[in-house]
């Protein structure tokens, strides 16, 4: 077994949910949950097939995002991984819905950071086995730092 790190390509101001499933379905009924659950929300799903024919499925509504997901999920390439791309919308506004999707069984992160991918890799294929989510605590908050955590909530509309 070789273990690699694998660096994600997210533009900047741009959300992703890294995630595994089962069916070859799961492109689909991905795009069906996003789009229901967020009106005007852009965004891009591929999915990698681990049987068959071992391809990257991709679905989404916008053209960009879908190419980046698509040369995401394919650079990762471990069987049954999910990549999505957000734009004009967060996680936390559709994560819940995802991990409902019966063929959903994890999700790895959800995230606006950096994120650095451990992949084993063995004679059969890839597997996601963490991720590194931005970057290493610095400090404790002080009480400047609660004040500026509620007041951006509330910018974002997550408080009121």
């Amino acid at each position: 077994m070789e273990l690699e790190l694998i660096k994600v390509n997210r533009p900047q101001d741009l959300n992703i949910i890294i995630g595994q499933a089962h069916f070859i379905k799961t492109v689909e009924d991905i795009y069906e949950t996003i789009i229901s659950s967020v009106p005007n929300i852009k965004f891009g799903i591929a999915f990698c097939e681990s049987s068959g024919k071992c391809l990257v499925r991709v679905e989404g509504n916008d053209e960009e995002l879908k190419k980046i997901a698509a040369d995401n999920a394919f650079v990762i390439g471990c069987g049954h991984s999910f990549f999505i791309i957000l734009k004009e919308a967060y996680p936390i506004n559709i994560l819940n819905q995802i991990k409902n999707i019966p063929e959903v069984c994890r999700i790895f992160c959800a995230t606006a950071n950096p994120v650095e991918l451990i992949i084993a890799k063995t004679s059969q294929g890839r597997g996601i086995l963490g991720v590194v989510d931005g970057f290493a605590p610095k400090g404790i908050e002080a009480a400047e730092d609660v004040t500026w955590r509620k007041e951006f909530l509330r910018k974002i509309g997550y408080k009121f």
